[in-house]
């Protein structure tokens, strides 16, 4: 009899359960690299630049065309982070845009989770605007100033996504908290499709600076917006189910803490909405009559 063979069963046994394993948890992306790592282009390649060591990453506008970058991997859940310096100087009608979105193109059944950053005239704040989408359905909007200038330096904007609530960071300090009240196939919280990540910067001045009264001024142009420190520690999506999307898993933005806004973050939320919300479309009676389910969802539980 062979004694070998008792040996190779073990071996291919102990391979097949390191196969397995590794199978089990490649869905779990902790990625940080350089841009060909990451990002495809998704429109303008002459309007993207890089510093020479590849670290930062330049959009700009001009009177031809914007420019825009996408993830080369679909997430469903995670911790999502970037920082980013904006368009300096005047930059009405122009939006600097971050988001995530279950398609490369705005089709008509789309998820969507959004920071967009409405450029103004020189000496006044920026805006930003947050949206949820829902197969395509938004209207979600919220706006809120800042209380630095983003334009003289990198800031970190930065969205947690799991099944029970979307927030919305800027430095860490959560500006907006999106709630999902757990019941199966609602109308308003996105949970069900992965997204990829995306940034564009694009003429929008028909609506974005003092809801259209201000127009882009292209002697400015170009208009540019910077990139850095990318980084996800999320669930690449996977067919069948992706594995690590449980609450079994060790993954800390799937785990109990992150179901809710923890004491301090309370403290630093409640701190937001009293000096810097602007809008917020759950008081808006004028234009929604009856409010949107989700309202009535507390941020704070």
């Amino acid at each position: 009899m062979d004694k070998t063979l008792p040996k190779m069963a073990f071996y291919l046994l102990i391979t097949s359960l390191i196969t397995v394993i590794i199978s089990k948890t490649s869905a779990v992306s902790m990625s940080k690299g350089s841009f060909e790592d990451n990002f495809d282009i998704m429109f303008s390649e002459s309007n993207f630049k890089t510093s020479k060591d590849g670290q930062i990453w330049f959009l700009s506008l001009d009177e031809t065309s914007g420019c825009g970058f996408q993830t080369k991997q679909s997430y469903r859940f995670g911790w999502f982070s970037m920082k980013l310096k904006l368009v300096g100087g005047d930059s009405a009608g122009v939006v600097t845009a971050y988001y995530m979105c279950t398609e490369t193109e705005a089709g008509p059944t789309r998820d969507e989770v959004d920071f967009e950053f409405l450029g103004n005239r020189t000496g006044q704040p920026y805006v930003i605007q947050t949206n949820v989408y829902k197969n395509g359905t938004g209207g979600r909007e919220m706006r809120h100033t800042l209380w630095y200038d983003p334009t003289e330096d990198y800031h970190t904007y930065s969205i947690l996504w799991n099944h029970h609530q979307l927030v919305f960071f800027v430095d860490r300090v959560p500006i907006r908290v999106y709630k999902n009240n757990g019941k199966p196939n609602n109308n308003f919280f996105p949970d069900q499709k992965p997204m990829y990540l995306f940034s564009s910067i694009w003429n929008a001045d028909d609506w974005a600076t003092r809801g259209g009264l201000e127009k882009t001024d292209w002697k400015k142009a170009p208009f540019v917006s910077s990139y850095k420190d990318f980084s996800v520690d999320g669930c690449q999506w996977e067919d069948p189910y992706p594995p690590c999307v449980s609450t079994t898993t060790k993954n800390w933005w799937d785990q109990y803490d992150a179901w809710h806004l923890s004491e301090s973050q309370k403290k630093d939320f409640a701190w937001v909405n009293r000096n810097f919300l602007m809008y917020d479309y759950c008081k808006d009676t004028t234009r929604y009559t009856t409010p949107m389910e989700e309202c009535s969802l507390s941020p704070w539980d």
